[in-house]
């Protein structure tokens, strides 16, 4: 048992090994593979734009997160700071949207690029530019259409433009052979143009630059597709906005501008309820203080008519009493009319309009609900600036908003009838003093009704000058939505292209590309290699391979060291093998076949019956392939031979047997000449006198036959052979054609039948290395690595 897994392992072994030799063979591959692919990573990382990443953090302030200590919280006593809550997933989507991306592309004018030509690619300029170019009062065509200036300086201060466009139909405003000073204005589709020198060294303003004028929405769908901004945690309002770009300064100033713009804009929505809020309570304010001008004229004139100085200290007693219910009478009237105005305001006002703040006292409901209406009003606005009204978010707040303005009506209708049920019950109290003070002169009661007038004037004029103070202050103290952090910064290490991700891709590729080739090209090549190809295939024994021959038409001689003689002496012990013991002064027969022609079988007969012959035995070689006789390829033999005999009753069998020079007991019958019936010869009962009486003088006999899968002719004599030896071609025969001899193994047609691989490469691990000994001049290193 222990053994039997001992062989296992070891055949494992040796087909791993088999598979690496097979690629290590083909290491010079894989090198050049390697080195291509690197070259051509060197060369891409040579030239390609790297990438910069900048970025920068902001604290967004978040009434769920917490957004750090409000500027406005000094006034929170006020009502200040409190209206507007923000939300970190909405604002990441504000810092995402076209228009702010827009506002700042506009800003900076990133639509209007500058490249200087270089020898492979080409170099975008920032603030590196020895000419710094600025549109003045630009056009539609600035920002819709695409074109491109060409700048050349012509020295002394001057210099040309021309212009390429993209579309031909479009006129060119000014003339490309003038030359230009710098800062003379020219006019351009796009506007005025004008071109100032910089006084920044680095770029010689000699060279060809280029003006590229892109479509401003072009530019910033660009923008916004490297824009990324994600908050840096899930418990935290603090996010990073991060950009990147071929150039470092241009990525940290779009990044910076679109912080300011940002907040900018926040601001300003802020404000838009203060001045709001400011401009009803000016109208208000100009309102009272003609009708308090009123009533003071009113009071003069009643002083005058009666001439009265000091009617208060007459009905001092009085009015103590009453006073309480005065002044509570005051407060409600103050209330009904503010509240009045309110929901005259909301009447007139739209539902896109903001509602005033801080100007119902007394009841926290309905201030409540008109700060949530601005809310709502606010974040509407807001999300149309990157959706239309059909968005159905933006239709649920059309909802919110219609509803939340209908309570804020009926809570101030509800408030109105509150107060006016207490002023009436305040008039009531009232006049049961007033019942007291019948004995007051008309004067003093008509004085009381001026008076109060006056009064209620006065405190709602005081009363106004307070909220437009406070919205005042709000105005001026704005607090923006965001606090930078980090300013915006990009790294100087280029986040692509990746050197080290390159390199390793390149390295792969390298080697992975020509193991797929040689792997697909050994999966497409169904030829037989070697005695692996053949393992599991086929039962036929083995005997061994015959590495190819440096010279195929050498045949084996007494001091031949090649691989080639190594192997047939070793096929020829293996052969004693399979033959076994025959009878006694009886010559071995040995028959060679193949599949088809050209497979080597004549040049294995010919090799091996001259191994034979160099050991000192007695070997007959007959060429009995009649229909393709190749013995003459070979050696040389006369015309005459084996079918001579067969066609003839007068020639004696002797006369054609000829014996080789240069060994001992080599002879050969040649096939003779080709006959029109090599089927019938070969039937013929001469055949087997020739093999009884050809082996009584000899100790071998090598036969060589014709392929068995095109004719009949081996199998018609293969009732003489001891040994059938089967050769098959490396490189030659197809897999699928091993069935032929398994077929004539299984059915016992090739009596003894053993297979021999003929013209393996031993330098591809297919041989077992042959040669040891052998005298061969070196090749120079270069052409051994090629000629592998």
């Amino acid at each position: 048992m222990q053994n039997n897994i001992l062989n296992e392992d070891t055949e494992d072994n040796f087909q791993l090994r088999a598979i690496l030799d097979q690629y290590i063979f083909h290491w010079k591959w894989f090198v050049l593979g390697v080195f291509l692919c690197l070259g051509i990573a060197f060369g891409y990382l040579r030239y390609v734009i790297p990438q910069y990443k900048a970025s920068t953090t902001i604290l967004v302030k978040d009434e769920k997160k917490g957004g750090g200590l409000s500027e406005l919280s000094a006034f929170a006593d006020m009502g200040l700071g409190g209206a507007l809550k923000n939300n970190v997933d909405n604002e990441i989507e504000i810092l995402k949207s076209r228009t702010l991306v827009e506002s700042t592309v506009r800003e900076l004018h990133l639509n209007v690029n500058l490249v200087v030509e270089g020898n492979v690619i080409d170099a975008t300029l920032y603030d590196n530019s020895p000419i710094s170019v600025r549109f003045i009062r630009p056009t539609a065509a600035l920002y819709s259409s695409s074109s491109t200036l060409k700048f050349s300086s012509t020295g002394g201060g001057r210099f040309r433009l021309e212009e390429e466009l993209n579309d031909l139909s479009l006129p060119i405003l000014f003339d490309s052979k003038k030359e230009y000073a710098y800062g003379e204005i020219i006019k351009t589709r796009g506007g005025d143009l004008r071109i100032l020198q910089s006084t920044i060294e680095g770029v010689s303003s000699s060279k060809f630059i280029q003006i590229v004028i892109r479509p401003l929405e072009e530019v910033v769908e660009n923008y916004r597709s490297r824009l990324v901004i994600s908050p840096l945690s899930k418990t935290s309002s603090v996010v990073e906005l991060s950009l990147t770009d071929a150039v470092i300064h241009r990525a940290e100033d779009f990044l910076d501008a679109l912080v300011r713009i940002y907040n900018e804009a926040a601001v300003n929505d802020k404000n838009a309820i203060s001045e709001n809020t400011s401009q009803f309570i000016a109208g208000r304010l100009a309102l009272i203080t003609e009708e308090l001008d009123g009533v003071e004229q009113s009071v003069e004139r009643f002083k005058k008519s009666n001439r009265l100085t000091d009617i208060e200290s007459e009905a001092k007693l009085f009015i103590e009493g009453s006073s309480e219910y005065d002044k509570k009478g005051v407060e409600a009237a103050i209330q009904l009319n503010m509240v009045q105005s309110m929901l005259d305001f909301i009447k007139k006002s739209s539902n896109s309009d903001l509602l005033p703040t801080n100007v119902i006292g007394g009841d926290a409901d309905a201030s409540s609900l008109i700060n949530t209406y601005n809310q709502l009003i606010l974040d509407r606005n807001r999300l149309l600036k990157s959706a239309t009204s059909l968005n159905p978010s933006v239709v649920k707040m059309d909802q919110q908003i219609a509803s939340l303005r209908s309570n804020v009506v009926s809570s101030l209708g509800r408030l109105q009838s509150n107060l006016r049920i207490q002023k009436s019950d305040l008039k009531s109290e009232e006049g049961v003093l007033n019942r007291k003070v019948e004995k007051i002169p008309s004067q003093e009661r008509q004085f009381r009704v001026i008076a109060r007038q006056q009064k209620v004037k006065e405190e709602l004029y005081l009363y106004l000058l307070q909220k437009r103070e406070e919205t005042a202050i709000s105005l001026s103290a704005t607090e923006p939505n965001a606090r930078v952090i980090d300013a915006a910064k990009a790294s100087k290490i280029p986040v692509s292209p990746k050197k080290s991700i390159i390199y390793l891709a390149a390295l792969l590729l390298g080697i992975l590309i020509p193991f797929g080739v040689i792997y697909l090209i050994d999966l497409l090549d169904t030829k037989i290699k070697s005695r692996l190809d053949l393992e599991g295939k086929t039962s036929v024994p083995f005997i061994g391979d015959v590495p190819s021959s440096e010279d195929p038409s050498q045949i084996m001689q007494p001091d031949s060291r090649s691989s080639s003689a190594e192997a047939l002496r070793i096929i020829r012990t293996n052969l004693e093998f399979m033959v076994g013991k025959v009878a006694e002064g009886k010559a071995k027969t040995i028959f060679l076949t193949s599949t088809f022609p050209k497979e080597g079988k004549t040049f294995v007969s010919v090799n091996l019956a001259a191994t034979f012959a160099l050991s000192g035995k007695r070997v007959l070689l007959i060429g009995a392939d009649i229909r393709n006789p190749r013995l003459d390829d070979y050696l040389t033999l006369p015309d005459r031979g084996l079918t001579n005999y067969l066609s003839s009753n007068n020639l004696d069998l002797k006369d054609l047997i000829v014996k080789y020079e240069g060994y001992e007991d080599f002879h050969v019958l040649p096939a003779g000449v080709i006959p029109p019936n090599p089927a019938e010869l070969l039937m013929s009962k001469k055949i087997a006198g020739i093999f009884e009486s050809l082996k009584a003088e000899y100790d071998y006999i090598i036969v060589d036959t014709a392929p068995v899968s095109l004719v009949t002719d081996t199998l018609l004599i293969a009732q003489y052979a001891d040994c059938f030896v089967y050769v098959a071609r490396a490189n030659f025969l197809e897999k699928r054609m091993l069935a032929i001899p398994n077929s004539l193994y299984k059915e016992n047609k090739l009596p003894n039948m053993c297979m021999l691989l003929n013209d393996t490469d031993s330098s591809k691990g297919y041989g077992y290395g042959y040669g040891y000994g052998v005298n061969v001049e070196k090749e120079p290193w270069y052409k051994r690595i090629w000629n592998k």
